[in-house]
């Protein structure tokens, strides 16, 4: 019964360090993220989700036709983002 009392207040301690790590953590997106979304916003009016990948920035929207119109505007993004990092649109 010791045992399990003292493995007990380990574990409990240990939660109580990593909850207050996890509220001290506040994410910043990497600004191509954010110049991709103003871009996607301003240009079409619709929302974008990116997610970044090594190299690659993957776009996902919610049609086809809206990724389509993102491919055909691919010089001005990526100008607007001022990357050379390669794009992949999802539909999603």
């Amino acid at each position: 019964m010791l045992v399990f009392n003292i493995t007990r207040r380990c574990i409990v301690k240990v939660m109580d360090s990593l909850q207050e790590l996890l509220n001290k953590y506040s994410p910043q997106e990497p600004p191509e993220v954010l110049a991709i979304k103003q871009f996607v916003s301003e240009q079409f009016g619709a929302d974008s989700s990116v997610g970044i990948n090594g190299e690659t920035l993957v776009i996902t929207v919610r049609s086809a036709a809206l990724a389509n119109a993102l491919r055909l505007r691919l010089p001005a993004l990526k100008a607007a983002v001022q990357t050379n990092k390669r794009f992949i649109f999802r539909i999603g």
